[in-house]
């Protein structure tokens, strides 16, 4: 039980460390611009979409 899991370790270790493609730093600065614009985006619609959700419910049920 504990060599199979010993195995299990070597193996991931060896995966991670000789297998494993690792982004460069320009890519990874590349990704995290785009995940941000985009979510800037997404946050932005979902504002609008709230403010005008909002403005109807208002005129349909006045206070």
């Amino acid at each position: 039980m504990i060599k199979k899991f010993v195995n299990y370790c070597k193996a991931c270790y060896d995966e991670l460390v000789h297998k494993t493609s690792w982004p460069t730093r320009k890519e990874l600065t590349n990704s995290a611009v785009v995940v941000l614009s985009a979510s800037l985006i997404i946050a932005l619609i979902v504002f609008v979409m709230d403010q005008v959700f909002g403005l109807v419910m208002s005129t349909v049920y006045p206070n």
